[in-house]
């Protein structure tokens, strides 16, 4: 059976995944997914820790930092 993208064991025809979804949404089976993994948590930390950041900067450190990062996402490979 394929895994999904947590791991989770998923069925590999449509059929088969339309009876899972209904199964879940009806109660009857428990949806093996996870609401939160390890992964989301940390960037929910990393989320306030940006927003304090940002707070703690003055706008022309904002802006700086902005044209930093844009350059190295927009940078050739």
């Amino acid at each position: 059976m394929p895994k999904g993208p947590q791991g989770q064991k998923r069925p590999a025809d449509v059929i088969s995944a339309a009876v899972k979804v209904m199964r879940v949404a009806t109660g009857e089976e428990e949806d093996d997914r996870e609401d939160q993994t390890p992964a989301s948590a940390a960037a929910q930390l990393g989320k306030l820790g940006g927003a304090a950041r940002a707070r703690n900067m003055t706008p022309e450190q904002r802006a700086e930092q902005s044209r930093k990062a844009a350059a190295k996402r927009w940078k050739k490979a």
